[in-house]
């Protein structure tokens, strides 16, 4: 549909099964405009309220003990009991006044009925109902004010507590498992459930659940007993309650939110044109092109025409649907609920000729019932939904403690390594033994057989064209992924073995698709060595090493600069003429767009300056520390965004303080790296097809030398 269709209302469910809408018998389909919207069909027994449901409530029972985890957890939050029981005792308060202000509109009815019986008024009865009512009015207010000043810190806490569960639930995850949908899918249901927090979810419907049970029973109880002592009372509030009932189930049959299964679709190609056309002149990232093509007068008359075949149905699909449900529908329903919907005033004139001298109380006694069963019958339906949905926010419960402990796909070992912690410096022995591997989901082998044997200290270096899979080797070296066959030693141990923290403690690499975190300059450094993050010596010798101090240094905040900044700025209304805010330029565009702005800077660096920032990092790490315990260190392209001047001075630099550890290097380019290699492997297609030394591999004259002679043809 052109991109990720937005606003849609999605419902964790715990339900098993296949939605198919294709499925003629079991889907009800319905053309919204443009719009095809699927509907799972309701078995008529089902429709009954509860009935549906009572499948989820058995799960209950596996919910219950997480629901308890929870209430234990949010105990130990700093005074988070303190403002539980006030935000309780404020929401039960506030359940209770809607009884109280209908009894005191029943105490009305009892002086209405005292005037009419002896032509009096006990004004000492009305003042106290008239002082009582307004009471229950300024209550409500100052109960709402209070509200809202213990909720704000109550969501807080709860929010924070379960920020960091949820942030070391996704931190301990290794990459095959994190690269999983079904685990993303996981991890978002855990994370928040319609805009809001799990925990401030279930908490709040709960807590709605008993205080609706508590108002509609204390409602229900008063009106009962103040329309006990008036004639024809219960007839008027059942003929009342009736025509509501059948109003609130005809709009629960037909919302998209009573807990059916739905899905909708556009299969008009204009309609998908359409949206298509506006990202491409609403989107910055398209406008380049979009001008330099000279493109304005033909897309607006691709618009246009798209636009009259769509015609009247350009809405999108929540828009369209709203317009459907307020269309008057013709059906037995609609009848029902008119036929009835006069049946009070009926009986009040039936009354009034049977009793005329009582029609003041009737009257009154009408629009009070008519008043309370109406809110009642919504205030009951909004239970039922409850109850309703309470499995299924309960479920949620059960999910955000499992994220932490949904199982990595690379198993840890158990063998300590290095066994002398000494012995690192000198570097470690590395071996493939018949690898072969496969990217999950793909179809082709990444690597096929490929074998060899790097000696303690030795430097490698890994040439051959792109998509070869000299990536992969290193990547299977770090066990980001582990081998589809066959076995890789460090030290003569096969690293399945060995304990994954004490494995990448050992290990330095940098990779060709290198990441910038949305840190300051300085953190980015020092992620390299945690240890040493406070070290700004240290720091900036990484910086220096890695060839980024000059430019750090030219920037105006330097090693604090943020390269791109995580927090965004929101504005609106600005004068055009303001071109810079909090020191970051304002980009008028997205105001165009929304109507206001959510902006954030971003350094214009290149991609080679971009390459020597993380190079200071992997220097961080792998050789300004003394006390590193790294032994092997990887390098994935370090040079592909470097002219080469700056690559030179690279490969001097690493060659020079590398000491005796064992280095791996990949490259698609060949030039003085290779000619200091104790060890080349040429690879295409997946395999290592030569290996050797550099003088080795030119006497061979194989596809090594040819493709040195002509990369060394372009310089003559």
């Amino acid at each position: 549909m052109g991109g990720r269709r937005r606003g849609a209302s999605r419902r964790i469910t715990s339900r098993k099964g296949v939605f198919n809408p294709e499925d003629t018998k079991r889907v009800k389909h319905t053309r919204l405009g443009v719009w095809d919207l699927y509907e799972e069909k309701v078995p008529e027994l089902e429709r009954l309220p509860g009935l549906s449901r009572l499948e989820r409530f058995l799960t209950l029972r596996q919910t219950l003990p997480y629901v308890w985890r929870m209430v234990k957890d949010i105990g130990s939050i700093r005074s988070c009991w303190l403002l539980l029981a006030l935000y309780l005792i404020l929401e039960l308060i506030g359940a209770l006044v809607p009884a109280a202000v209908l009894w005191y509109k029943g105490q009305l009815l009892s002086i209405v009925q005292t005037a009419v019986d002896s032509r009096t008024v006990d004004k000492e009865l009305l003042l106290r109902v008239t002082f009582g009512m307004w009471v229950c009015r300024i209550l409500t207010r100052l109960l709402k004010y209070a509200k809202s000043h213990v909720t704000v810190p109550l969501k807080a806490r709860l929010k924070q507590h379960y920020s960091v569960h949820l942030f070391a639930a996704r931190a301990r995850l290794d990459v095959p498992t994190f690269e999983d949908p079904s685990v993303q899918r996981q991890l978002d249901s855990a994370s928040h459930v319609n805009g809001q927090s799990v925990a401030w979810g279930t908490f709040t419907m709960l807590s709605g659940l008993l205080t609706t049970a508590i108002k509609v029973i204390s409602q229900t109880s008063v009106l009962a007993r103040v329309l006990k002592g008036q004639q024809d009372g219960t007839l008027l509030a059942v003929v009342s309650f009736a025509p509501e009932l059948v109003q609130w189930m005809q709009w629960q049959r037909g919302s998209l939110h009573s807990g059916g299964v739905w899905a909708a679709t556009t299969k008009s190609k204009d309609f998908v044109k359409l949206q298509g056309l506006k990202r491409v002149v609403n989107d910055l990232e398209h406008r380049k092109e979009f001008v330099a093509g000279n493109m304005a007068e033909h897309v607006t008359a691709m618009f246009k025409r798209a636009l009259g075949r769509v015609g009247d149905y350009a809405d999108d699909f929540f828009e369209t649907y709203r317009e459907y449900r307020n269309r008057e529908q013709l059906g037995v329903g609609m009848f029902l609920r008119d036929s009835i919907s006069e049946l009070p005033q009926i009986a009040f004139a039936l009354r009034a000729v049977q009793y005329p001298a009582s029609i003041p109380v009737s009257l009154a006694s009408l629009s009070l019932i008519q008043e309370n069963t109406s809110n009642l019958t919504w205030s009951i339906g909004h239970f039922l939904e409850q109850t309703g949905s309470i499995a299924d926010q309960l479920a949620t419960v059960r999910k955000l403690y499992e994220v932490a402990h949904i199982p990595n796909r690379i198993p840890d070992g158990d063998t300590p390594f290095p066994e002398d912690t000494q012995k690192v410096h000198a570097g470690v022995t590395v071996e493939f033994q018949n690898v072969s591997f496969l990217y999950p989901g793909a179809q082709d082998f990444a690597l096929r057989d490929v074998s060899f044997k790097l000696n303690m200290g030795q430097l490698c270096v890994i040439v051959g064209a792109n998509g070869s899979g000299k990536s992969t080797i290193l990547k299977l070296m770090i066990r980001l992924y582990d081998p589809t066959e066959g076995q890789i030693l460090l030290d003569g141990k096969d690293i399945r073995t060995l304990k994954l923290a004490d494995l990448r403690q050992a290990v330095s690499v940098l990779f060709q698709d290198y990441t910038h975190f949305p840190l300051s300059i300085r953190d980015n450094i020092a992620l390299g060595d945690p240890a040493h993050a406070d070290d700004d010596a240290r720091i900036r010798l990484a910086a220096q090493l890695g060839g980024s101090e000059t430019l750090i240094d030219r920037l105006p905040d330097g090693f604090d600069t943020y390269l791109e900044r995580p927090v965004t700025d929101h504005y609106s209304g600005l004068p055009e003429g303001t071109k810079t805010l909090f020191g970051r330029p304002v980009d008028y565009n997205s105001v165009r767009a929304a109507g206001n702005m959510a902006a954030t800077a971003t350094m214009g660096l290149s991609g080679g300056q971009m390459q020597r920032l993380a190079l200071s990092r992997t220097f961080m790490r792998s050789v300004v520390s003394e006390d590193s315990q790294v032994g092997l260190l990887l390098f994935d392209e370090p040079s592909a965004s470097l002219d080469p001047t700056a690559e030179h001075d690279l490969f001097v630099r690493l060659r020079e303080l590398r000491g005796n550890k064992t280095m791996i290097f990949s490259s698609h380019r060949f030039g003085n790296l290779t000619r200091h290699a104790d060890l080349i492997l040429y690879m295409d297609d997946s395999r290592i097809v030569e290996f050797g030394t550099h003088e080795q591999l030119l006497r061979a004259d194989g596809e090594y030398a040819r493709i040195w002679k002509l990369q060394a043809q372009a310089f003559l």
